[in-house]
């Protein structure tokens, strides 16, 4: 399957990576993207499809958004504080 290519965004001293979800078949290539972005913060925003233990073994760190646990319990959006760390939004 096709997937569409990451897209970097910059915001004042912030840069975030938005990409697919992958799935543990794609996790090696997936995890290779991040490293060749310097990719330090993996911040989840959709349901888990993949095994975060190879991610985090390679020193990203993996964050669930309390931004999905809104959506599922379809309640009001809450403030996320922005994380200063180059993040990848998933």
């Amino acid at each position: 399957m096709n997937r569409p290519a990451p897209v970097e965004i910059t915001y004042e001293s912030m840069r975030f990576l938005i990409t697919h979800n992958p799935t543990n078949a794609t996790l090696n290539k997936f995890t290779e993207e991040l490293k060749k972005y310097g990719v330090t913060t993996l911040v989840r925003v959709c349901d888990s499809t993949y095994d975060t233990a190879p991610v985090e073994k390679e020193g990203i760190q993996v964050v669930v958004s309390s931004l999905l646990t809104c959506i599922h319990s379809r309640s009001s959006f809450v403030d996320l504080a922005p994380i200063p760390f180059t993040s990848v939004l998933v």
